[in-house]
């Protein structure tokens, strides 16, 4: 099979590559055009609910 060179005019992915022994990860990112709040809101909310949780 040879290797094929495919031409898009879509914009690069982000990716996180991780290798644990002889597996790689690779995980994709998406943002969202019409989130209604922050990476940083997000973060808050979860750690709040998250400690919420933990209180019982």
């Amino acid at each position: 099979m040879k290797n094929a060179v495919k031409e898009t005019n879509a914009p690069e992915i982000p990716a996180l590559v991780k290798t644990i022994g002889k597996t790689t990860y690779i995980v994709n990112v998406h943002f969202s055009d019409t989130a209604r709040e922050t990476v940083a809101d997000k973060l808050k909310r979860l750690i709040s609910t998250d400690a919420e949780l933990r209180e019982g």
